[in-house]
């Protein structure tokens, strides 16, 4: 049975919700990751990510000018970095400098895969579609990269920015 729920209400039942790092370097060079909650798979064949971010934030700007970006799945360790990309702009720090993030050159665009990531996704920019507040951007994966290591995937398990492993049943 459903009930009638207003949407502030009902997007709640949304958790526990998939995150990821978006990396993509500035004008100047710098990788800037930040952590985001909106992301989906856009196309199987060929393969394409898309991820949502409003015009106002520093990465919004950095897709643009690059025109790549990498999809970081982070692991469950990196809950701190995840935190901290999230919640600091790019504008105002070097978020990898700060927080001591490992990081690798990506082997086929110019951005960073994140070393203890569950998974890295490098992409090749190739559309973007206002959405309302949000600008969605999509990228034809074109290099793919899996942690050696088994690790249990970081999400958004709650509102307030509660992140967390999920328990596989």
């Amino acid at each position: 049975m459903q009930k009638k729920a207003d949407y502030a209400e009902a997007i709640k039942t949304k958790y526990p919700e998939q995150i990821i790092i978006a990396v993509a370097k500035d004008k100047n060079g710098k990788a800037n990751p930040v952590t985001i909650g909106w992301t989906m798979l856009a196309s199987g064949e060929p393969p394409m990510l898309a991820i949502a971010l409003t015009p106002k934030r520093y990465t919004t700007a950095a897709i643009r000018e690059s025109k790549c970006f990498t999809v970081v799945y982070p692991s469950e360790d990196m809950t701190e970095f995840a935190m901290f990309f999230g919640t600091h702009s790019g504008r105002d720090c070097d978020k990898f400098a700060e927080t001591g993030c490992k990081i690798s050159p990506a082997e086929r665009i110019d951005s960073v895969i994140i070393d203890d990531a569950v998974a890295n996704f490098e992409c090749i920019l190739e559309s973007e579609q206002a959405a309302g507040d949000h600008i969605i951007f999509v990228g034809k994966v074109i290099a793919c990269h899996i942690n050696t290591e088994p690790k249990g995937r970081l999400y958004s398990v709650a509102p307030g920015h509660k992140l967390g492993g999920v328990k596989k049943k």
